[in-house]
């Protein structure tokens, strides 16, 4: 009996050991095979391969779930792929970039815009780029045009159709749900609030989308008969027609690519481009291998002694709101805004804008600290794939704004969505519900009953108020009077062409457009970017990783364009009332 208890603990005791230490050991060797996997170095005749194969995101945080899991979906930061372009156009052992088209979610006009244009950088020191795809997406067809030399699979299809936006409208679903949304709204144009009030988009709704997708469309039209020496009216032609599924010879024979190869045809291809032997093996960088690189090279910035140029991400949507959030967390991106403007070495700031908005009480708190950085050093706004709405309000009071040709911003306007379920609970459950109060409004937007006129009145007062705040901030930071916001105002979107010619931009351009222009603004010749808020590193992230954000990354991924629609209607709940918000859930295609 002894010696049965004894072996019983032993086991226990071993089984506790295994479930703490092993785990720990377990993640400390998948860490160090990550860490490990791709060395830094780089041989001679190498080419830079640039899979593009997943999401793209403003700036991706590597969720080590999706590591240890080994999922196969990756999501991709642009500030990593610009990053990594610029160091392969700098590395002399690299010889060119082979990119690959795959599947690419999340990526709008202007990040690919943005891509592209890093890319024409790179053919400037005359290496060459290769594009192959065995289905080109319309988006990555635009990218690839960039190319040296175009190819397609023998059996592969280019995407060519033009643009189409189709929002969904949940407003027959609420119905039947008795779920009744009351909508508080300044802005003829603000739209964001249709999909739950109407089954179709208003005509001013249809005018800004068709003039915004005019727009788009006509950015990528120039730069692909440019890049394919293909008359514009040549490409609507072709876009009429749909090109999606033709046979891959037609497209050789309309000169949207240069020819077609199987992938082995293409690394072939690529080793005669670059010396390599027949039966000697191609060197192919990876991304990962620049990412290790590229860490290197932040390290050594991180303890460099230079005046900085500090650019800050603000990507998502815009949370008024102490508590976490997946986007603009108002609250924290303050204390980080501060950080820097206390910061001696920190000479100028780049605000990097990628926001659809959210939150108007959000925005003005955020918009108030940059009043303050600006007033202690120069702020320079950077615009992603969007800065509308709040997007544009945290932006305004740059010393100066640069946007991508179709950056979508605007979007000067206000709404509040109030949701009624009192047929829901009565009509549909059953619940009945009563009240004792003190005061005429003390009942004050509880959702188990429509709001009173009076308090319809209250509402409608205060988010005309802040409607007026907002044309205000826009004002006063372009330094124009208020009557000339409100012409271009009413919660209207525009791209950045169009609002740079509306004064709502100063430059056309990308981040380093930005950098440049901060650092002159600062006095700058010699000086180092350094990115916030600062990466966390795998162990610190693996920490603060929950099986939640593991979720959030493989939803992102699996629904990508629609996954903010999803992520919207979710929240919707928890959500400011009051929102300065981009009509964003498009479904361009």
């Amino acid at each position: 009996m002894k010696d049965f208890f004894k072996t019983t603990f032993a086991c226990v005791l071993g089984m506790v050991i295994a479930g703490l230490i092993l785990p720990i050991l377990g993640i400390s060797i998948v860490a160090g095979a990550l860490s490990s996997d791709d060395k830094a170095s780089i041989e001679e005749n190498s080419v830079f391969f640039l899979d593009l194969n997943g999401a793209i995101e403003e700036r991706a945080e590597a969720n080590p779930l999706t590591s240890i899991m080994g999922d196969k979906l990756k999501t991709m930061g642009l500030d990593d792929i610009i990053a990594a372009i610029k160091e392969a156009k700098r590395d002399e052992n690299i010889k060119g970039i082979y990119l690959q088209a795959g599947a690419v979610g999340g990526a709008s006009s202007a990040s690919l815009e943005e891509i592209r244009s890093e890319l024409e950088s790179f053919k400037e020191s005359g290496k060459f780029v290769v594009a192959y795809g065995d289905q080109y997406s319309q988006g990555l067809y635009y990218l690839a045009t960039v190319a040296d030399k175009l190819i397609l699979n023998p059996h592969g299809n280019i995407a060519w159709r033009g643009l189409a936006s189709t929002p969904v409208f949940y407003k027959d679903l609420l119905e039947k749900l008795g779920v009744e949304m009351q909508i508080f709204k300044v802005g003829t144009y603000k739209s964001a609030v249709e999909p739950f009030i109407a089954t179709e988009m208003s005509d001013a709704n249809r005018e800004q989308i068709t003039e915004m997708l005019a727009s788009t469309w006509g950015e990528l039209l120039d730069a692909v008969s440019a890049s394919r020496n293909i008359p514009k009216e040549k490409l609507n032609e072709y876009a009429d027609k749909f090109m999606d599924y033709c046979q891959a010879e037609e497209y050789i024979a309309c000169g949207m690519a240069d020819t077609l190869l199987y992938k082995d045809g293409v690394l072939n291809y690529l080793k005669s481009l670059t010396g390599v032997d027949g039966d000697d093996e191609l060197n192919l960088v990876t991304m990962a291998t620049m990412q290790n690189r590229l860490k290197i090279v932040r390290e050594l910035m991180d303890v460099s002694d230079k005046s900085e140029v500090a650019v800050y991400y603000a990507f998502g949507e815009i949370d008024g709101s102490t508590s976490s959030f997946e986007g603009i967390n108002s609250s924290e991106v303050i204390k980080e805004l501060r950080k820097l403007r206390q910061d001696d070495n920190v000479k100028a700031v780049v605000l990097r804008v990628n926001s659809p908005g959210g939150s108007a009480y959000g925005s003005e708190q955020i918009w108030r600290e940059v009043t303050l950085l600006k007033a202690a050093k120069p702020v320079v706004v950077s615009m992603g794939d969007y800065a509308a709405s709040g997007g544009y309000y945290i932006s305004c009071a740059a010393d100066c704004i640069v946007a991508s040709k179709t950056t979508l911003t605007g979007s000067i306007g206000i709404f509040g969505m109030f949701p009624s379920t009192e047929k829901l609970m009565k009509d549909k459950i059953g619940l009945d519900f009563d009240v004792v109060k003190t005061n005429r409004m003390s009942d004050f937007g509880v959702s188990s009953r429509s709001l009173r006129p009076e308090e319809k009145t209250v509402l409608q007062n205060y988010v005309n108020d802040g409607y007026d705040l907002f044309l205000k901030r826009c004002a006063d930071g372009r330094g124009v009077a208020v009557e000339d916001i409100a012409k271009i105002a009413e919660g209207r979107v525009w791209t950045g062409s169009k609002a740079k010619e509306l004064g709502l931009v100063d430059e056309l351009g990308d981040l380093d457009k930005a950098v440049e222009i901060a650092a002159q603004k600062a006095g700058l010749a010699d000086f180092c970017v350094k990115a916030y808020p600062k990466s966390e590193d795998f162990i610190q992230k693996l920490m603060d990783t929950d099986k939640k954000d593991y979720m959030e990354t493989m939803a992102s991924e699996a629904l990508g364009s629609y996954y903010s629609t999803f992520k919207f209607i979710r929240n919707i709940g928890n959500c400011d009332r009051i929102q300065a918000r981009l009509p964003f859930e498009l479904n361009i295609r």
